[in-house]
C-alpha cells in the first residue's frame, strides 16, 4: 500500500488555509455592503443577494474548519483519515443553499402577487452589484486554483458557490435596469416593470437551486462511495496491461476527500515465485496512480492456471479417462495451432503394434475433446510392470559401485551420489541410487541433470538395463 496520502503536507495545508480564510473576508465584505445597499434602496433582489453571500458566509466559515479538519492524518479510529469532512461541509452547504432559495421563492412570489414596495434603482445599487462581480470572480479563480491543485472538494464547492454570484448578480443588475427603465423612460409600463426586481430574485433563487442540486448530488455520491463514473473501467484497463496479469477482478473505488482509496483484485500465474508476484502488484499500483494521482492502493493478487496449465490437465484427465499413464507433457503453440508431447507409460508385456494402437487412441480422443490440438507425438515408455527376480548383488559389486559413483559425481559434483543398490535381472542390471542437488534448482534442471545421468551410466555399463535417479536437496 502507498503511504498515507491523506497527510498533506505543511505547504499545502498553508494554501488551502489561506484560500479558505481570503473566502470568508471577502463574503463578510459582500455581505455587509449588499445588506446596506438592499435596505436603503428597498430592492429585493439585493437583498436576496446579500442573503446568498451571507449564506457564502456561512458555508466559508464551514469549509475553513473542514479544510483544517481535513487535513489531520489517520489514526487508530479513523484508519481512511478525516477526508470525509470535506464532503460533510459541502453538504451542509447544500442544505443552507435550498433554505435560501425556499426564502428567496417566498419573499418574490409576495411582492409579485400581494405586497408593492418600491425599489430605488440608484447609482449605489448598480456600485455594490459591479463590485461583488468584481470580488467574486477573483476570489472564484482562486478558490478553484487551490481546490484544482490540492484535489479539496470543499474548495471546489466554495468556488462553485462564487462562480454562481457572478451570474445571479447579473441577474439582478438586469432587474435593477427593468425597473429603471419603468421609472424614468416607460412609465407607462411601470406597474410591469417594478416587478423586475422581484423576477431577477426569483432568478437568483432558480440558479442557486440547480447549483445546489449539482453539489448535492455530487456530495450524497461521495458519502454513498460512489465510484466516480468511468474511474473503475479505466483502473481495469491499464492494470490488464501490466505483463504478469493474467485478468483483473474486483474493482472497487471510494474518495475521502481529496484522497481515491483503491482495491483491487488481479489475477496471475500460480506458479509465479512470490517476488515476482510481488513485482507485478507494484506495477499495477503505478499505473493506477498514473491515473489518479495520490491514491491509496491495494493490490490483492488472485493465483490463477493458466492457459497451458489448464490444457495439461485436460489431457491428464482424457488419459486418466482411457486407464492410461502420461507424463512429461509439453505444448507448443504456433499461430494458433497446438502441438502436443507426451510420454505414454505402456506395460513391458505389450508388442510394438499393441502400443501403437493405445497411442493413436489417446491421440485421436485428444483431438477430439481440444479441436485447438493440431497434432499429438507420442513416447512409448515402458513402466516396468513385469516382476523379475531382482538379486540385489550390491555387496559383492563394489568396483561397479564405486563407477557408478564416480560417473555421477562428474555431472552432479563431488560427493553428491550415495545410496547405489544394485540389482540383477537375468542378463542385465538395474541401479537405483540417490544424489544431492543445490536447493535453488528448478525442476526442469534436475530432470535434465537426472536424465544426463542416466544416459551416461548406460553408455558406460553396457549391461546396465535401467537406472533411477532419487534426487534431494543438499544440505547448507
Amino acid at each position: 500500500m502507498s503511504a498515507d496520502p491523506s497527510a498533506p503536507n505543511s505547504s499545502a495545508r498553508r494554501e488551502k488555509k489561506a484560500a479558505a480564510g481570503n473566502s470568508i473576508l471577502a463574503a463578510i465584505f459582500l455581505t455587509v455592503l449588499k445588506l446596506i445597499v438592499g435596505l436603503v434602496t428597498g430592492s429585493l433582489g439585493i437583498l436576496a443577494e446579500a442573503a446568498h453571500s451571507l449564506l457564502d458566509l456561512v458555508a466559508a466559515v464551514v469549509t475553513f474548519l473542514a479544510v483544517r479538519i481535513s487535513d489531520k492524518p489517520a489514526d487508530h479510529e479513523h484508519t481512511y483519515g478525516h477526508g470525509k469532512v470535506e464532503n460533510l461541509s459541502a453538504l451542509v452547504e447544500t442544505v443552507l443553499l435550498f433554505v435560501t432559495c425556499a426564502w428567496i421563492i417566498y419573499e418574490a412570489v409576495r411582492r409579485i402577487f400581494f405586497a408593492t414596495i418600491e425599489v430605488d434603482p440608484s447609482v449605489w445599487a448598480f456600485l455594490v452589484m459591479a463590485v461583488s462581480i468584481g470580488v467574486d470572480i477573483s476570489r472564484s479563480r482562486m478558490l478553484y486554483r487551490a481546490a484544482r491543485k490540492h484535489h479539496s472538494q470543499a474548495l471546489e464547492a466554495d468556488a462553485l458557490h462564487f462562480s454562481t454570484d457572478i451570474w445571479s448578480s447579473s441577474v439582478v443588475i438586469g432587474g435593477l435596469v427593468l425597473v429603471w427603465l419603468g421609472q424614468n423612460v416607460f412609465p407607462a409600463a411601470s406597474k410591469v416593470l417594478h416587478r423586475a426586481d422581484a423576477v431577477s430574485a426569483l432568478g437568483v433563487a432558480v440558479i442557486v437551486f440547480f447549483v445546489s442540486f449539482r453539489l448535492g448530488r455530487r456530495t450524497m455520491d461521495v458519502l454513498l462511495d460512489r465510484a466516480p463514473d468511468g474511474l473503475p473501467q479505466k483502473l481495469r484497463g491499464v492494470a490488464t496491461e501490466v505483463e504478469g496479469v493474467l485478468g483483473v477482478g474486483q474493482v472497487r473505488v471510494r474518495r475521502s476527500g481529496p484522497v481515491f482509496f483503491v482495491d483491487m483484485t488481479v489475477d496471475v500465474d500460480r506458479d509465479l515465485p512470490f517476488e515476482r508476484t510481488h513485482s507485478i502488484a507494484d506495477a499495477v499500483e503505478a499505473r493506477v496512480q498514473s491515473i489518479a494521482p495520490g491514491a491509496d492502493v491495494v493490490v490483492h493478487t488472485d493465483p490463477r492456471e493458466v492457459e497451458r496449465e489448464t490444457m495439461a490437465k485436460r489431457i491428464r484427465a482424457v488419459a486418466y479417462r482411457n486407464q492410461m499413464a502420461v507424463h512429461n507433457i509439453g505444448l507448443h503453440e504456433d499461430k494458433g495451432r497446438v502441438f502436443v508431447d507426451l510420454h505414454l507409460e505402456v506395460d513391458d508385456h505389450l508388442s510394438l503394434q499393441q502400443a501403437h494402437e493405445m497411442a493413436s487412441h489417446i491421440e485421436k480422443d485428444l483431438r477430439q475433446d481440444m479441436s485447438e490440438i493440431e497434432q499429438v507425438y507420442v513416447h512409448l515408455e515402458s513402466r516396468g510392470t513385469g516382476i523379475g527376480d531382482g538379486l540385489d548383488i550390491t555387496p559383492r559389486e563394489s568396483e561397479l559401485v564405486d563407477k557408478v559413483k564416480r560417473l555421477t559425481d562428474e555431472i552432479a559434483g563431488p560427493s553428491r551420489c550415495h545410496n547405489v543398490r544394485v540389482l540383477r535381472h537375468g542378463e542385465k542390471m538395474s541401479v537405483s541410487l540417490h544424489c544431492h542437488f543445490e536447493q535453488e534448482l528448478s525442476i526442469i534442471q534436475i530432470h535434465d541433470l537426472t536424465s544426463r545421468i542416466e544416459e551416461r551410466l548406460k553408455k558406460n555399463i553396457p549391461e546396465l538395463d535401467r537406472c533411477v535417479v532419487h534426487a534431494e536437496p543438499a544440505s547448507r
